[in-house]
């Protein structure tokens, strides 16, 4: 464990293991603890990388008034850069998803493969992510008056009306939480900032060679293990059958801000069988 210089912050991050590379990019509001099962089950062979995206954890804060996530892609491969860690498989859940896709799409040439998870892509093709993300915006002036938490806790009882099951475990997530530092109310607010803009960000899907293509709905730690296998020895898993690679995610049921995605990583659901299966020879 350690920090690094990443633009114009510290980033702390936890190196586990060693072997091929596998770098855990979390969801929002929690910190890399929230992939300790993960990391668990792939450190006798994986190197692992684990850190605390900008505004969170043991990271925190910096003085910008804006975040995107542009800038969380920037910090992730200053990161790899000074760890010299090379063509990792990048595990990436809820925000954490939605960093890896970006970076992926970005320096496709410096990624062996990736994995994601309860994430949603640049476009917003239903109609319930789309109400979720303007609830999302909304809460913003509520949250500075009353603290992220209460308005978070309004959040989630409002989502499992709509789509009962999709509030997750949040005694688990409070219980990430309890762990390490709270999140600032002013970069909570930047968080939001960046997740609302994502489908602004430009991000092409088709930029991210097919081969190296993982999508799971499942990250329990036997589930997302197969799947960093898998991708680290070039195939692929798809969660639906379509084909050629898709320019769209199937939309997540809790946007990527939401602490509500991340309980699913302690989840005992299995994986689908045709997530584990349907496997293609690298090329």
């Amino acid at each position: 464990m350690g920090t690094v210089q990443t633009g114009d912050i510290e980033t702390y991050y936890v190196r586990e293991g060693e072997g091929r590379p596998v770098v855990f990019v979390h969801g929002a509001i929690v910190d890399h603890t929230q992939w300790q099962p993960q990391v668990a089950a792939l450190s006798d062979e994986f190197a692992t990388v684990s850190y605390d995206v900008r505004g969170h954890g043991r990271t925190g804060g910096s003085d910008r008034s804006r975040y995107d996530i542009g800038l969380f892609v920037a910090d992730l491969d200053a990161l790899l850069t000074t760890l010299e860690i090379e063509n990792p498989v990048l595990c990436g859940l809820s925000m954490g998803g939605c960093i890896v896709q970006a970076y992926a799409a970005t320096y496709p040439e410096k990624v062996a493969g990736i994995v994601l998870a309860d994430t949603f892509s640049p476009e917003r093709t239903d109609w319930r992510e789309r109400l979720q993300f303007l609830l999302l915006r909304a809460t913003v002036p509520l949250v500075k008056l009353f603290g992220y938490e209460r308005v978070e806790k309004v959040m989630v009882w409002l989502q499992e009306r709509m789509q009962p099951g999709a509030g997750g475990d949040y005694d688990q997530i409070k219980q990430i939480r309890e762990g390490g530092p709270k999140m600032e109310t002013t970069e909570f607010v930047k968080l939001i900032g960046a997740l609302t803009r994502f489908h602004e960000s430009g991000v092409e899907l088709s930029a991210i060679p097919l081969p190296r293509w993982c999508s799971t709905a499942s990250t329990t730690p036997a589930s997302s293990a197969d799947s960093v296998r898998c991708c680290a020895n070039g195939f692929r898993m798809l969660n639906s059958s379509k084909s050629p690679m898709p320019d769209t995610l199937p939309p997540s049921t809790i946007p990527g801000s939401s602490p509500n995605s991340s309980e699913r990583s302690s989840a005992n659901a299995p994986a689908k069988p045709d997530q584990l299966s349907r496997r293609t020879q690298p090329e």
